[in-house]
């Protein structure tokens, strides 16, 4: 009550020719307040997290799908895609332009879900676990948290990206096995069965996990890095265009950190969904160790420089336009007392 005879005694007044039916129209415009954000930390916000990993990594990845496809084809068949640029040329020899695109569908649906797992339980649970430790180790620790939240987030993402991956990766190396997903699926799972399409799933975690722990946890830190030394400006006087310019900065810079730390699982994802029955030992044997590291390397870390800087883009963006802030510059917010 005290709130809206304020907001009454600060509105300017009427003027005197105006009736008091237009003053009843202006007052009634007034008063309310716009709803401009959503209440932070709140089932909205988790929601919007949600929906902003969906588009960030969707869209992302599939855009990415001629880049990934030439990639994979190098880590299973080197003899054959010696290089980047030889790979496109063999690519495009035998399968054309559309064979650019081979396994777009699964990709799609399946790095959507990720996304949506991964940003939006890693919100969850940077609050979660910043209310656990309290506002001194929160912000004393925030590098920990960031780690914690992170692979906390990706071990429910991949869950929710294994399968699309496995047939991904088979209509993309495996030559006539299928167009794509609606014809992969069904023979995939002919062949291989339900746990064939989980057949990856710990090299996918031994891949995934370290790559977002880097993603996240060096993202925030370059944020804020960037906030604290290289603008002279408070984030929270920059504009949302600059804010937005920082967020895909920060973003491929830990993009190409994520490439070096994750690919040799990378290459035990392609191998271990390409190989019916192979094994981790029968990876590393015709590999050898240092194949692992650096097959494929290269293009990877144009791929994900270029991937992470668009997907902290997009999600940041996505945040932007329905009024939160965007991510990193400061430690996490302490609990709130009850």
């Amino acid at each position: 009550m005290n709130n809206t005879k304020a907001g009454l005694l600060n509105r300017p007044a009427p003027s005197v020719s105006r009736s008091s039916s237009g003053a009843s129209k202006t007052a009634s415009f007034v008063i309310p307040a716009p709803k401009e954000k959503i209440e932070m930390y709140s089932p909205a916000f988790y929601a919007a997290c949600t929906a902003g990993g969906t588009l960030s990594c969707g869209l992302t990845h599939t855009a990415v799908t001629p880049l990934d496809l030439v990639k994979c084809k190098m880590q299973i068949d080197p003899a054959k895609y010696k290089s980047i640029t030889s790979g496109f040329g063999v690519l495009l020899k035998e399968q054309g332009l559309k064979g650019f695109f081979r396994g777009w569908v699964p990709t799609l649906f399946g790095y959507s879900a990720q996304g949506a797992c991964k940003f939006g339980f890693y919100e969850f649970f940077k609050k979660y676990y910043s209310d656990i430790a309290g506002p001194e180790y929160a912000a004393k620790y925030k590098t920990l948290i960031y780690l914690a939240g992170s692979a906390s987030a990706e071990l429910i993402a991949d869950v929710a990206l294994c399968p699309m991956e496995a047939v991904k990766v088979r209509v993309q190396t495996q030559p006539g096995f299928a167009r794509g997903l609606g014809d992969g699926l069904p023979k995939f799972l002919k062949s291989d069965g339900v746990s064939g399409l989980y057949k990856g799933l710990v090299p996918l975690w031994g891949r995934q996990i370290p790559y977002t722990m880097m993603k996240f946890a060096s993202f925030e830190t370059i944020v804020e890095m960037l906030y604290k030394y290289a603008i002279p400006t408070p984030k929270e006087q920059c504009s949302k265009s600059l804010q937005l310019g920082v967020s895909f900065a920060g973003g491929y810079v830990a993009g190409v950190f994520c490439a070096v730390v994750s690919h040799p699982a990378d290459n035990l994802v392609s191998f271990l969904n390409n190989a019916k029955g192979a094994s981790v030992g029968d990876a590393v044997k015709k590999m050898g160790l240092w194949g692992l590291c650096t097959r494929g390397l290269p293009l990877r870390i144009v791929m994900i420089g270029t991937l992470t800087g668009a997907q902290w883009g997009i999600y940041d963006a996505f945040k932007v336009f329905v009024g939160l802030p965007t991510t990193g510059g400061a430690a996490p917010p302490p609990a709130e007392k009850a």
